[in-house]
């Protein structure tokens, strides 16, 4: 089996608008969350969310290309361009069948439906703009990054609501172990700061209704009372370990295991018990083959919901039992919200800077501690110490989980 090694890194965040801003932020523990300005939401009782701020898109691409895609789209080819600059990777003509997309969205291209509805509901069927479909399906991040790039290998967008880049990411993995690609850009992107958006999930109770952004997204605090919806784009370079060193890359960590399961229990509610994501948890272990003992860190999918959090507090006792106790946890989405489809590719970035630096980001927000939720969260300032591999860890609607295992990079 082939190993595989990260070899670049792209971020549009709420955090900053290159991967390295981002690590930078979340490492000082800076929440990313505002009041939101990309609509007026005052109907919709949510005030706040976790926007892309100052972010120009004709740095990636032509102006006339931006009015062609929808902004999740445009998220991804932006962290796309810096991943493949920062890779110092070459496509041509010879590698390209050897390069390949996974980007993932769990909705796709939600703002231009919300526009093209409202557009025929006032105007008429044919006023609906001709490239509505290549816009919103959700396919079309991982396409259109494909023909920015040149990359003509392997090319999918896996949909697995809030798990969907942490399964890009794993699923990258295993195409490259068995060698079926040298390179893939893996990833996800979402843009749902919408009234349909933020008004849907609003509608599902799911949502924060704080009005204070420093504390909005509360993981593991007794208080919590919904997530807050963030935008952006995460995408990593995975690359054949051999093919890296051949070119002298420079390698952020390794991948070395993914897990991949279903609770198989409700559409929208983790197993309570929780077996699901657990065992997805061990899996990810088994594979990379590290002991309960062996992990230094846990990405937690920590979403401020007042379901999820205690329930994955149940799922990583499940997988570690009494050593759970002893490993430091964390949600940055207490800095920059609920990325749904994109959440797990930026929270592998902030896990390959946890490996990098030797640091724990916090969970920022967290002051009083749920009693279900008893495990070390790192509240409100993060920690130095030795970090060798790390779970990420995502959670998704319709009972999908998926965990990848990070180890730190110290050569062959």
């Amino acid at each position: 089996m082939k190993r595989v090694v990260i070899t670049g890194l792209g971020a549009i965040t709420p955090l900053g608008n290159t991967a390295q801003e981002f690590m930078e932020n979340v490492k000082n523990g800076q929440c990313g969350i505002a009041p939101i300005t990309k609509f007026d939401a005052i109907e919709t009782g949510i005030t706040v969310a976790a926007e892309v701020k100052e972010f120009d898109p004709t740095l990636y691409m032509e102006k006339k290309a931006v009015k062609r895609m929808d902004m999740y789209s445009v998220y991804a080819i932006g962290a796309a361009v810096q991943a493949l600059e920062d890779s110092g990777l070459k496509i041509t003509d010879e590698n390209a069948d050897r390069v390949g997309t996974i980007v993932s969205s769990g909705i796709g291209g939600m703002k231009t439906i919300q526009d093209q509805v409202i557009r025929m509901s006032t105007k008429g069927p044919k006023r609906i703009a001709p490239l509505f479909v290549p816009m919103v399906i959700g396919n079309m991040a991982a396409a259109n990054v494909a023909i920015k790039l040149g990359a003509k290998g392997h090319c999918s967008s896996i949909v697995t609501a809030c798990a969907s880049s942490t399964d890009a990411i794993g699923e990258a993995f295993r195409n490259i172990k068995h060698g079926y690609s040298d390179i893939i850009f893996a990833g996800g992107a979402e843009a749902t700061i919408c009234e349909i958006g933020i008004g849907g999930f609003g509608a599902l109770t799911a949502l924060s209704t704080e009005v204070d952004p420093t504390i909005a997204s509360r993981p593991f605090d007794e208080k919590r009372d919904g997530f807050v919806m963030g935008e952006g784009s995460a995408i990593l370079v995975l690359e054949e370990l051999e093919h890296a060193l051949a070119r002298g890359a420079k390698i952020y960590g390794e991948v070395v295991g993914y897990g991949s399961n279903c609770d198989a229990h409700h559409i929208t509610s983790p197993n309570a018990d929780g077996s699901g994501a657990g065992k997805c948890m061990q899996l990810a272990m088994n594979e990379a083959g590290v002991s309960k003992e062996e992990i230094s860190y846990i990405n937690a999918h920590g979403t401020s919901t007042p379901t999820n959090d205690g329930a994955e507090t149940t799922a990583i006792k499940y997988a570690f039992g009494e050593q759970a106790y002893r490993i430091p946890i964390s949600s940055t989405k207490s800095m920059i919200g609920h990325l749904l489809g994109a959440a797990g590719a930026v929270e592998a970035i902030a896990c390959l800077m946890a490996l990098r630096e030797n640091y724990i980001p916090p969970t920022i927000g967290l002051k009083t501690p749920d009693v279900n939720c008893d495990l070390d969260y790192v509240p409100e300032k993060g920690r130095s110490q030795e970090v060798n591999y790390t779970l990420s860890n995502s959670l998704g609607f319709g009972g999908h989980n998926a965990v990848i295992c990070l180890k730190k990079w110290r050569g062959v």
